[in-house]
């Protein structure tokens, strides 16, 4: 089979006449993966249609917000009866309410919510209000973690442990940089270390717990229980960015799965319903340093937009409501797995398919990868080869190999025998 794009590359090179390098987000160039992107035309249930008249089964979805699918009817009907009532009002609006309810009802350690536009702007509201709450100025993260495009958060590893961060991004000055610290996921020695000789300027940790833009890599056993009593210990706050894991691990996130409470959790993507979103909460007594109230200065023309929350309430609302999502995400998980590990022993291939809930991740490696440098261990070309006849044969799956893959509701035993037959087809031409 040869899947074509004639109107993909059209519109491609138009957008890269007026776009820089056509996109409006790099992953969407398919750089990773040596080909041009394609365009959606739409998208329904777990499926894609590109405008050239191809059709994929999608592990993208939006990356992680379509739990339900695309176009889910409750969702999309939500969405019609709030534009029905305006597109925005610049006061507040009562699913503003219902949200901050139903994320303290169902997310543990938060007491009080604020909503944003955006992941983004959740992880940046939520390092400032930290600094404020402990009037420190350092931050930990970890490499490999992505905590969307804030200044002082794009920041990769020094020449050691105990170093100051370097700049990833031009445009990014070293004297932000200077402010964070970057250790090894799982890395317990590290933290240790880290915290002995300098816990007094931490103002707070932010971590994935677990990492999702790299992969899929979960936390060794009592590693977040160490951040926990790291943080508590020298009291700097915790901050768990649950932008991607939030509602798509468990109801509760990785919370749902570990004992761990932070001091603040970010949260974004499955909030919106498929729409742009972000919020970040915590206890009351640091989220009360907020203005109003407080000193922390936050604030967005279309934070809380009403018909961004009529979608996602509809989300959670329905989430709460059907109990066994979870356990279909996982067993769907759990048997695309097991087929392509089986698949890939067969073959003498390298591979390990890490999973929970509704996400899972492909890496050719022969070990576990429990960090960002195991992570880079992979074998690009494999997951590029795999990547591409997957594509010309009906099934989308990231264009990096070092992404997260979705996994939906939607997602039905036809499409699950489809991309278990494609998928291990694809494995057995490496």
């Amino acid at each position: 089979m040869t899947t074509s794009f004639p109107v993909s590359s059209k519109l491609f090179q138009r957008a890269q006449r007026l776009i820089p390098g056509g996109v409006n987000s790099p992953v969407r160039a398919f750089r990773n993966v040596g080909m041009n992107p394609f365009y959606t035309q739409s998208a329904n249930g777990c499926r894609l249609t590109t405008p050239d008249g191809n059709e994929f089964i999608d592990y993208v979805l939006t990356w992680g917000p379509a739990i339900f699918g695309h176009n889910d009817p409750e969702i999309r009907a939500a969405v019609h009866a709030a534009v029905d009532c305006g597109l925005g009002f610049g006061t507040n609006a009562p699913a503003e309410v219902r949200m901050a309810e139903l994320i303290t009802q169902t997310v543990p350690a938060v007491e009080k919510v604020r909503m944003t536009n955006s992941g983004t702007e959740a992880t940046m509201s939520a390092i400032r209000l930290a600094r404020g709450f402990t009037q420190r100025t350092k931050i930990v993260k970890f490499a490999g973690g992505y905590h969307g495009h804030v200044d002082s958060l794009l920041v990769k590893s020094g020449s050691g442990a105990m170093t100051f961060g370097q700049p990833d991004s031009l445009g990014v000055t070293p004297g932000t940089a200077a402010d964070t610290f970057v250790l090894p996921y799982n890395d317990f020695d590290a933290a240790e270390k880290l915290f002995a000789e300098r816990g007094n300027e931490i103002a707070a940790i932010i971590v994935e717990p677990f990492l999702g833009n790299i992969g899929f890599i979960m936390p060794e056993p009592g590693f977040l229980a160490k951040l926990r009593e790291l943080t508590a210990r020298c009291g700097a706050l915790l901050i768990f960015d649950e932008v991607m894991t939030g509602f798509r691990i468990s109801l509760q996130g990785t919370m749902g799965v570990h004992e761990v409470r932070p001091d603040l959790v970010c949260l974004g993507k499955i909030i919106g319903g498929g729409l742009p979103v972000g919020a970040f909460g915590g206890r009351a007594e640091i989220m009360d340093c907020l203005a109003p109230l407080g000193g922390v200065y936050q604030a967005g023309t279309f934070c809380g937009h009403p018909v961004s929350l009529a979608a996602g309430v509809a989300a959670l609302e329905k989430l709460i409501r059907e109990k066994s999502v979870y356990e279909k995400l996982s067993a769907f998980g759990k048997t695309l797995a097991g087929e392509l590990t089986r698949t890939a022993r067969e073959r003498g291939i390298a591979l390990q398919v890490p999973h929970c809930g509704g996400m899972f991740a492909l890496f050719f490696n022969e070990n576990p990868v429990r960090n960002l440098e195991q992570a880079t261990q992979s074998d690009p070309e494999k997951a590029k080869k795999l990547f591409r006849y997957a594509i010309e044969n009906g099934v989308f799956l990231p264009p990096s190999p070092y992404e997260s893959c979705f996994i939906s509701t939607a997602h039905d035993e036809a499409a699950l025998e489809k991309t278990v037959r494609v998928l291990c087809d694809g494995l057995r031409t490496l």
